[in-house]
């Protein structure tokens, strides 16, 4: 299951094998619930809703980076009542040594699409506008090119 705001960005999800993309309101009134849910958008409203996507029991990952700023609301009686677990992942957590030839298998194998997940190249100038892209969700990945 994918969950976004932006519409483009579920259908990728579909285009790439997501058994069901749908948007945070629409998630909520099905009362979808998944035991894993990964946040990656790195705001708080995306943190908070991939908590109310967790089940009882389940782990909620945030790999995003919002604003230093940014806070999030959470029931502390939800953590223990429900037996939840949230969990902080840098960078994915990766251990390059390990990770990067598993990564390149999956991708040489045709299971891991990269190229479909870069949205823009840019150059070093362009960087002002691919961050403001990045961050208003329109930029799916950006790479730069020197």
């Amino acid at each position: 299951m994918g969950v976004d705001a932006v519409p483009a960005k579920l259908d990728l999800a579909r285009e790439l094998g997501a058994a069901l993309a749908v948007g945070p309101q629409e998630a909520a009134d099905q009362g979808l619930r998944a035991p894993v849910v990964i946040e990656a958008a790195g705001s708080a409203r995306a943190f908070e809703t991939a908590y109310a996507l967790t089940t009882p029991g389940g782990i909620t990952v945030t790999v995003g980076l919002p604003h230093p700023d940014a806070r999030a609301s959470v029931s502390p009686l939800s953590l223990t009542a429900e037996a939840r677990t949230v969990v902080g992942s840098y960078l994915g957590s990766a251990v390059p040594s390990r990770d990067i030839p598993r990564y390149v298998e999956l991708w040489r194998a045709g299971r891991l699409p990269l190229e479909r997940l870069v949205s823009d190249r840019i150059t070093l100038p362009d960087l002002p506008v691919a961050l403001d892209r990045l961050a208003s969700g329109a930029a799916l990945r950006q790479l730069v090119m020197f």
